[in-house]
Formats: C-alpha cells, structure tokens, sequence
C-alpha cells in the first residue's frame, strides 16, 4: 500500500521504527544516558540495537521522543517503566540500549 502524495500519516508505526535508527539526537540538556542510569520523569532519545529489538520496542510505545516514568531502577535488576498508562518491565540487557534524558 502506497501513501498518497501531499499527505503525512503522522502516526505510522514504521515511521517510529526508523526514527530509532535515524541520527536525530535529543535537544536537551547533557547527552543521553541509559535508562539504569536515570530516575524519575525521561524522554527516551534513541533505541539502540538491531532492528528486531527496536521494533519491539516501538510496538510497546517505547520510541524516541516519548516521555515515560522510571518507577524502578536498580543495578542488575529488571527496570521498570511507565508509558502510556501502561508498566513495562526491561531485563538489563535492553534498558542499556535505550538512551533518555531526565526531563
């Protein structure tokens, strides 16, 4: 299926997909540490890995630019977050490859 010209689907899921690995950095202040890093209130900035990883991601509304909650974050643990309502729980492994700034 093809997009008509002159129309933008702002919401396409395959669009946040490349945005995870567009070279888009985050405008705020200090660079992007991972989430084991952070605590509180984020804006997630960029979703490393490969592209199996960052469309799961994307499927469960973690892509960059979202804000979300960190509730628990603690070393070799799982992490975990608040997005869109919903809590997902993070194995270490993945929450090293998501790259937020502290809002």
């Amino acid at each position: 299926m093809r997009r008509k010209r002159g129309k933008k689907n702002n919401g396409c899921f395959a669009d946040k997909v490349r945005n995870c690995f567009g070279g888009n950095h985050c405008a705020l202040r200090g660079a992007p540490a991972s989430l084991k890093d952070c605590k509180g209130r984020v804006k997630v900035c960029k979703v490393n890995g490969d592209r199996k990883i960052c469309a799961r991601m994307a499927s469960m509304g973690l892509y960059p630019g979202v804000e979300a909650d960190i509730i628990c974050a603690e070393k070799g643990s799982r992490c975990l977050l608040k997005v869109h309502g919903g809590t997902i729980s993070l194995d270490p492994a993945i929450s090293e490859n998501i790259l937020v700034t502290s809002l």
